[in-house]
């Protein structure tokens, strides 16, 4: 079987399990001509275990208008803002700390987004979560 041409990539950030056809999922599929509502209904299938989350999704559209597409895990920012029930991160991050990350807490999101990270251990994984934490204003105790 020959391989499908692929025309492009597109990257969005959707809720999972409640993803709709209005912006920006549908303008950025609808200008590919793919079909807006099977890609709804199958993102929508396959990320209902992980409502409440905005999770990553790269679609990957094919010259003959069909589609493929893989989720990842939440940004680390909206694994942090979880962990610490957070509404969001500190406006100035360095002068007014929001909240506190607990080591375990710091390392439990390490090896959640480990998939995705560019790391080669969960030592590097979690400098990476630390770094995200003090750019929005979380400090990390420990």
């Amino acid at each position: 079987m020959a391989q499908k041409k692929i025309k492009t990539y597109i990257k969005l950030n959707a809720p999972a399990g409640q993803a709709t056809a209005a912006p920006p999922i549908g303008p950025a599929l609808g200008q590919h001509g793919l079909p807006i509502m099977d890609f709804v209904k199958s993102f929508n299938e396959k990320t209902k275990d992980k409502q409440g989350s905005i999770l990553p999704v790269v679609v990957t559209v094919y010259e003959d208008r069909t589609f493929s597409f893989i989720t990842k895990e939440p940004p680390i920012a909206e694994m942090i803002k979880k962990a610490l029930k957070l509404e969001k991160g500190s406006g100035k991050a360095l002068k007014e700390p929001v909240g506190t990350l607990s080591k375990a807490q710091v390392e439990e999101i390490a090896k959640a987004k480990m998939p995705d990270l560019n790391a080669n251990s969960v030592e590097a994984a979690m400098k990476i979560v630390e770094g995200t934490a003090r750019s929005m204003g979380v400090k990390v105790s420990g």
